[in-house]
């Protein structure tokens, strides 16, 4: 594949091109935050980014498309910096803190990114330029870019903004002013068996599902029925529930016992994809290696074709020794209170050269894994779970775990910290090799993309902190309140914090239910294989995502589950609509529609996601949550009502439009 030639306009890094993007960075970093705690999903910024920045720009002149480029690969870092968010509450969870430290919490998300910028320097020139990797959500906003100028850019605009602003208001209502429900379950027991059903009716659960698309929902579904249809009614036959009621037993096991099992499975799948790919990344890593020896070390120039400009590659091992220093201030500081004596220093050093090597190791995975088949199903679950197993074997290894009198909570919680680098490392350098192939097909220079994501990595990294402490102080975590009187029904469920903080726990103290994990293990290797298969006819069945469907709250899965089947029935629909037009225009007709339909489904998640923050703003200053609730507890039967109504009347306009045909609109 030849590099595309080089556009008319060269002009990329501007400043209001950074402004831009690092505005945008703080929104959807709120959104996916928010969401994240919410669900333990996130979605990616990329293509609504770029939608913006080509609305926003029309209005200060117009701009080029290498400019929306770098606004768009800068607001990238928002999609993906917070995947810090699947480990690091737990900190909070396990009581080791009381809130969000901001020093700590910056360092951890911006170090772990500056680190995975420059491991993906070097991955570049044999995973993007050569290797023949599809990186389907990098084409997706390249082809977004390239046909984005114009009324188009405009008007995709006004279809994120009117998304967000419907699911938004809805979520006032909901959230806020509490006059809507927030969903429907209940449990039934059948002989000894519990079962539990239940949807909720949050639009953005709904964007999420339209955008992960029908496999990974369908894998999903796969979870709910393993998790909720077979296991917890067998394991409350067997009588290991604890509680009352058939919710109450039926919720007992399933964060006890059975969230273990797709953790099993998630293991499974992580340690099958290091392994499968062990290969490619050797290979990798010599033809980048090569690359350099053969280009030198120097600043490119204009010598060098515009496409291959890089960053030195030398900065790459400069960055990692320079960024080793105040990684290692990092754990040395974490862990300053605690009682390690002589193994101080060398506990500081295992942690600091763990997290850079293993840190490069699933940054090369994960940009290998998105090459092929997209970053929303790069096993960064996994990671962190593998991650946090292996920290939580190792380090009671090193240091025991009798290092003062809360020695055991210290050693999970270093365990933790270091997967929270480790994740952070392997998302960004994920997303800056799908960014890279979206510059290298709109013909833009790598290394002022690499630039623009360094930008938005210190973006991001400067406002989560303050946005954890937010959300916690407002919401609190299930198992975790701030302070007394808290309405634990509102609390953040952390779902795959909750999840790694168990399995370290439960690891350090010789508690965990190992059967549970080894039954998952078992159960992700059909999987595994089932997966293997399915991927050979072309077909998307993430094993990892059938672990995660098993410890997500259901009215969560069951939501994001809808969101995937309209997105189904809608393409259905417009292809059989289409079809006499011929092939061309059907293809034509589905991407119109499916682009249109990523806007709208990005609108809930920044409308609904981003109402949420600032009515945790507002429950923060009043002191209280529910703030602005108008009515009690009486009328939770006639919200459920109205939300159930409000919410099938948003899926069916949402299905009407993503279903709509573009070539019959234009003629």
């Amino acid at each position: 594949m030849h590099a595309p030639s080089p556009p008319s306009r060269h002009v990329e890094i501007t400043l209001r091109g950074l402004l831009l993007g690092a505005a945008i960075t703080v929104v959807f970093m709120a959104a996916n935050v928010y969401m994240g705690l919410k669900t333990g999903m996130t979605f990616s910024s990329s293509i609504p980014a770029a939608m913006i920045a080509m609305g926003s720009l029309r209005l200060f002149g117009g701009s080029g498309i290498l400019e929306n480029n770098i606004v768009q690969t800068q607001a990238s870092a928002a999609g993906t910096l917070c995947n810090v968010i699947l480990i690091l509450p737990g900190l909070v969870l396990i009581g080791h803190w009381q809130g969000f430290p901001f020093w700590q919490t910056t360092a951890v998300c911006g170090i772990g990114g500056l680190l995975g910028v420059a491991f993906s320097i070097p991955l570049r020139r044999a995973l993007v330029s050569g290797e023949e990797l599809p990186y389907p959500e990098g084409v997706a906003a390249a082809e977004v870019l390239r046909t984005g100028q114009g009324e188009t850019g405009a008007r995709g605009l006004r279809d994120l903004l009117t998304a967000a602003a419907a699911a938004g208001t809805i979520g006032l209502a909901t959230t806020g002013f509490r006059v809507l429900g927030e969903g429907l379950h209940g449990a039934v027991a059948v002989g000894g068996a519990a079962f539990r059903l239940g949807t909720g009716f949050s639009l953005a659960l709904v964007g999420v599902g339209y955008l992960v698309g029908i496999g990974a929902c369908l894998a999903l579904l796969t979870g709910v029925v393993i998790a909720w249809g077979i296991a917890v009614p067998l394991l409350t036959v067997l009588g290991q529930g604890e509680g009352a009621t058939a919710s109450e037993m039926a919720e007992s096991v399933w964060s006890g016992q059975v969230r273990l099992i797709g953790a099993g499975i998630i293991a499974v799948g992580g340690l099958w994809t290091v392994g499968s790919l062990a290969r490619p990344i050797v290979t990798s890593i010599r033809a980048a290696l090569a690359s350099a020896r053969a280009s030198g070390s120097g600043m490119p120039g204009d010598d060098q074709p515009r496409a291959e400009r890089d960053l030195p590659i030398t900065w790459v091992l400069g960055a990692a020794l320079v960024l080793a220093a105040p990684l290692a201030g990092l754990f040395w500081m974490f862990s300053g209170s605690a009682e390690l004596g002589g193994l101080h220093t060398v506990m500081v050093a295992a942690l600091t050269v763990f997290a850079i090597v293993f840190g490069f190791l699933m940054a090369a995975t994960c940009g290998y894994l998105a090459g092929l088949l997209g970053s929303s199903s790069s096993p960064i679950s996994g990671i962190g779970i593998l991650t946090t197993m292996a920290a939580a074997v190792l380090l009671p290894l090193l240091i025991g775990t009798s290092a003062g009198p809360e020695g055991d909570r210290f050693v999970i919680a270093a365990a933790l910290l270091v997967a929270s680098v480790i994740v952070t490392t392997a998302s960004i350098a994920n997303d800056n090799l799908q960014d890279l192939k979206t510059g290298r097909i709109v013909g833009a220079t790598p290394w002022c993309q690499q630039v623009a994501l360094i930008a938005g990595v210190l973006v991001g990294a400067a406002v989560i902190g303050p946005l954890l402490s937010l959300l916690y102080e407002a919401y609190g975590f299930v198992g975790a309140l701030p302070r007394e009187g808290m309405e634990a029904a509102n609390a953040m469920p952390a779902p795959q914090a909750a999840l790694t903080s168990q399995i370290a726990v439960g690891i350090v103290h010789r508690t965990l239910p190992w059967t549970m994990v080894l039954i998952g293990a078992g159960l992700g290797c059909v999987l595994v294989a089932v997966e293997t298969r399915l991927r050979r006819s072309g077909l998307t069945f993430p094993a990892l995502t059938v672990g995660i469907g098993m410890y997500l709250p259901l009215a969560v899965e069951m939501t994001i589950a809808i969101g995937g089947v309209l997105a189904w029935l809608a393409e259905r629909r417009l292809r059989h609509r289409a079809r006499p037009r011929g092939e061309a225009d059907e293809a034509q007709a589905v991407e119109g529609a499916r682009r249109r339909g990523v806007l709208l489904a990005s609108g809930f998640l920044v409308g609904e996601s981003f109402v949420g923050v600032v009515l945790a703003a507002g429950d923060t200053l009043a002191g209280r949550s529910a703030a602005l609730a108008l009515v009690g507890p009486g009328f939770e039967p006639y919200a459920t009502a109205l939300g159930l109504a409000v919410f099938v009347t948003g899926l069916a306009v949402f299905f009407r439009v993503i279903a709509a045909d573009p070539g019959r609109a234009t003629g």
